[in-house]
């Protein structure tokens, strides 16, 4: 085929998102539907995935009429990681979709802890502490909470696997997203079928994990008739969201690592080996490229925070952006850039709503620390923006302590367009900070997979070798750099001394 085009679809918690590409890495189109997100009850929150499996057949319609559909070759896989959706003997959906930022599983993350014989011992099985997100309290949940639906569980789905299922008919995963789910041998790449007989959890409600490559399945002719695609296209495996993403970025090799500013910041490098923090500070997971790891840090409160400071102190900057047409954050960081590297001594911890690396603490909270007469909205903007580039700080430093090669970090995600954030996350991580030429997210990085399973590159590393490259690179200013140094202590200090104080508020809101 003189022009194969590969798609990719992105299941992500706020919509589906699909899009088509040709064998250059060019984007041809585009396509997104969303759909809601319930919370039944405080610290709860699920979805219909019949909602996620209408999205993606309207997307893939849109995709469709928009290309060459005779040239698809592939389709990839992604989404959003750790959700469950269990289904019955009918393959049936028994209840909404527990999803990675559902509270409620506390006692079951305690009850896993335990059987397993400690943090420790979990973090040597599956190479990861046992958290409130993942998909095995979930499911120990829904026994211990609705154990009529229990009993008729046969098969437990992660998002986008469950949408595999709607497209191809077949039960499938891929290492990377199964290594979410806390069931998972990350070390040997497959079920850690101990773990669950500890929790008396059947491997048969698990599915096959493939590498990220690998075909998992074909396109069903029932869907190729609502979507205008040809019955019979192969389906790969893909790779949860954060590794997908790593591949849409090229995060491909040692040494390179990416920073993403989206609502959360997440930092993501390349292992050529499996390794854990015996703390259990950051996620080592195996990576959508076959035969590699990953270790991520998490802090849930990045661009979040930057739009929770506009939404609540910069009334004048969205007023001034919508008579101008510019963006209020243009503004907003423009007040920031005539403040000076360490912002007098403000400082501001982003856990607006708790932390994950390097604290794993729910009841933390964010706070500004050292106001004074002097300072006024612009500084407290820098603080912001500081704030969050020493919590990725703290994730860049953990992986340091692993061994984990760090040369150069690419900034994507909407708050990596800032020239000023992007040089303070250099000046306080003191790693350089480059742009790439593509910014499509995890559907991106499921295109390439499906790319390279259907044989237009021999792996993933020539196919992003082909596709991405670093547009431009800020190196870490050494000044600024030992400004931050000296702020950062203070910042880490500050949540030490303040952590009490979150566990008794938090007491008290409950």
């Amino acid at each position: 085929m003189s022009n194969p085009i590969v798609i990719g679809v992105d299941v992500g918690t706020s919509g589906a998102k699909a899009i088509a590409m040709d064998a250059a890495g060019t984007l041809l189109a585009s396509a997104l539907r969303e759909y809601p997100l319930h919370s039944p009850k405080p610290n709860w929150a699920e979805q219909d995935p019949a909602d996620w499996r209408k999205a993606t057949i309207e997307a893939l319609s849109e995709l469709a009429a928009k290309v060459d559909s005779q040239n698809v070759v592939a389709i990839g896989l992604t989404g959003q990681m750790h959700g469950s959706v269990f289904l019955d003997a009918e393959n049936n959906v028994l209840r909404p979709a527990l999803l990675w930022c559902d509270q409620r599983t506390a006692a079951q993350c305690a009850a896993i802890t335990e059987k397993a014989g400690g943090e420790a011992a979990l973090v040597e099985m599956v190479a990861n502490p046992a958290l409130t997100g993942f998909t095995a309290p979930k499911i120990l949940w829904l026994r211990d909470n609705e154990p009529a639906l229990f009993e008729k569980t046969r098969k437990v789905l992660l998002p986008k696997d469950y949408i595999r299922w709607a497209l191809t008919g077949e039960y499938a995963t891929d290492v990377a997203d199964a290594s979410g789910t806390l069931l998972f041998d990350v070390k040997n790449r497959c079920w850690h079928t101990g773990l669950m007989s500890l929790l008396d959890i059947d491997s048969a409600l698990m599915p096959k994990a493939y590498e990220g490559p690998e075909i998992t399945g074909k396109l069903l002719p029932a869907i190729a008739a609502k979507t205008g695609l040809p019955a019979g296209i192969p389906v790969a495996a893909g790779g949860g969201d954060q590794a997908a993403g790593g591949v849409g970025c090229g995060i491909v090799r040692p040494g390179v690592v990416s920073s993403s500013l989206g609502t959360s910041g997440v930092v993501f490098a390349f292992s050529e080996d499996v390794s854990a923090d015996p703390q259990g500070r950051v996620h080592t997971f195996c990576h959508a490229v076959p035969g590699a790891w990953h270790v991520m840090g998490v802090m849930l409160s990045a661009g979040g925070a930057l739009q929770w400071f506009r939404n609540t102190l910069c009334r004048e900057e969205r007023d001034m952006a919508s008579k101008t047409g510019r963006d209020a954050y243009e503004y907003i960081t423009e007040m920031a850039g005539a403040v000076p590297a360490g912002a007098e001594g403000l400082l501001f911890l982003p856990y607006l709503t708790g932390e994950r690396t390097p604290h794993k603490d729910p009841c933390a909270k964010g706070a500004f620390i050292g106001l004074s007469l002097r300072h006024d909205k612009a500084y407290m903007a820098r603080a912001v923006l500081e704030g969050v580039a020493f919590g990725m700080r703290d994730s860049l430093d953990i992986m340091r302590e692993m061994g984990v090669p760090l040369s150069v970090s690419r900034a994507s995600g909407g708050g990596a367009r800032s020239a000023l954030w992007r040089q303070i996350m250099a000046d306080s991580g003191r790693i350089p900070i480059a742009r790439i030429n593509v910014d499509e997210g995890p559907a991106y990085g499921a295109a390439i997979l499906a790319g390279v399973g259907a044989g237009c590159y021999a792996s993933v590393g020539e196919a992003c070798d082909a596709i991405i490259r670093e547009t431009d690179r800020v190196e870490p200013d050494e000044a600024a750099a030992d400004v931050y140094d000296t702020w950062l202590e203070e910042y880490r200090a500050a949540y030490t001394a303040l952590r009490p104080n979150f566990q008794r508020i938090a007491a008290l809101l409950e």
